[in-house]
């Protein structure tokens, strides 16, 4: 039976102490390398974790110490645990206990621990892992660790201490006032606090390859806004659907960004009646990014994000690619540039994005693509397309019928509470 990751039941006085000192402990990602300049990633940091835990059904606090932040209040620890690990800038997230820094509570609550978990589950060994933060305390980090697994196999004499491959490992962080004890641990998303690098415009489609590029972004410190191009009015509004579900998953790690709509579809029949032929596809992008650079300038944007990967399709060779971004007025970045299809669907799945990336839509770029595409479209062409016609106007046109949606503000009410007190 796999048991409870929360606090455990309480047996005793101290075990019911425990109970009302529950908490998620967070270890810092990259931040903790940053110099004179950490506490604003933290800053960061915290006003994010703050985002995250609006509407999470209680009271919440957060509290900064030593490259760790710990999160508690009156909501549920699974619930705590679900919201943090989607913040980005964290590299684990550890379900945990709070009590006083002494020997008699730290010993007390690692016994409670052990013996309430093996109440619950079958446990077949343990270690005992003690960082002291606090130096004044009377035992040195190993010997702690000897101390605590002795009290420990006295009132469990059946487990035995394995320090190489233990089944349950219990941590014991030791900080001036209070004490955390945990003895699970969840991988976080780590990378730079959301925000913290600038702001980026994702032209965002309903595939598997530019949701991944977006959340990439964003563990790179990019806060994003997101511009879907739709074949509008000559298709359905299903791609659009899917891009809202995509942005509503992508803005569960950042704080809301915006999704902008623009209906592509008379831009792209005016490009064909032009005379792109085996241009089209490489004119669309260009018009897509021109699009978005004049979008991004009203946004906020410093940058552009696409999901390309080198040689996934013909109009993604480095030809064409440059071709590209020729038009646009700011970089175009690619995380994922030398990525596999494979290991993008892969990220995918893992960040949550595949279930919708995998439903059907009418996707734009598919619009009076022709049968063979350029890999290596020329600027002299291009531009000879571009100039029959009034390319300002039909930006123009295409950003004012634009439309603004806000994926995932209406499921976040006013969080409750505020930082924890300076008790620790």
């Amino acid at each position: 039976m796999t048991g409870n990751p929360g606090v455990p039941a309480p047996r005793d006085a101290s075990a019911a102490a425990l109970a009302g000192g529950s908490c998620v402990l967070l270890k810092h990602g990259e931040v903790f390398l940053k110099g004179r300049n950490r506490q604003r990633f933290i800053d960061r940091l915290h006003g994010n974790l703050r985002i995250a835990l609006r509407g999470v059904g209680g009271s919440t606090w957060i509290k900064g110490a030593q490259n760790i932040t710990v999160v508690g209040g009156d909501a549920p620890v699974e619930a705590l645990v679900e919201r943090v690990r989607r913040v980005v800038g964290f590299h684990y997230v550890e379900p945990a206990v709070r009590v006083p820094s002494t020997m008699e509570d730290v010993t007390a609550a690692a016994v409670g621990a052990l013996r309430a978990l093996c109440g619950r589950r079958r446990v077949r060994s343990f270690a005992v892992r003690v960082r002291r933060r606090n130096k004044d305390f009377p035992l040195t980090s190993s010997t702690m660790e000897v101390h605590l697994g002795a009290r420990i196999q006295e009132a469990v004499p059946e487990l035995p201490v394995d320090l190489s491959a233990p089944d349950v490992t219990l941590s014991v962080e030791i900080d001036h006032r209070e004490t955390y004890l945990s003895w699970e641990r969840h991988r976080g998303l780590s990378g730079l606090p959301v925000g913290s690098s600038g702001r980026a415009l994702v032209l965002l489609s309903g595939g598997y390859d530019s949701p991944v590029a977006a959340h990439r972004a964003m563990r790179r410190g990019l806060a994003c806004d997101f511009v879907h191009f739709s074949g509008a009015p000559y298709t359905n509004a299903a791609s659009v659907y899917k891009a809202y579900a995509l942005a509503r998953e992508l803005n569960r790690s950042q704080p809301p960004g915006a999704l902008h709509v623009v209906a592509l579809g008379s831009a792209q029949k005016q490009l064909a009646v032009a005379g792109a032929g085996r241009l089209q596809v490489v004119a669309q992008r260009r018009l897509m990014v021109r699009a978005a650079s004049r979008l991004a300038a009203r946004t906020g944007a410093q940058a552009l994000v696409t999901g390309d990967s080198l040689g996934q399709v013909a109009s993604q060779t480095l030809a064409n690619m440059v071709a590209v971004d020729e038009a646009a007025e700011l970089p175009v970045l690619r995380p994922l540039i030398g990525w596999e299809k494979q290991e993008i669907i892969d990220e995918a799945r893992a960040i949550g994005t595949a279930e919708v990336s995998v439903l059907p839509d009418e996707d734009c770029c598919s619009l009076l693509a022709p049968p063979q595409v350029s890999t290596r479209a020329g600027l002299p062409g291009l531009r000879s397309v571009e100039r029959r016609l009034e390319m300002d106007e039909v930006i123009e046109a295409l950003l004012a019928s634009a439309q603004v949606l806000r994926p995932g503000e209406d499921e976040a009410e006013p969080a409750r509470g505020g930082d924890c007190p300076a008790h620790g």
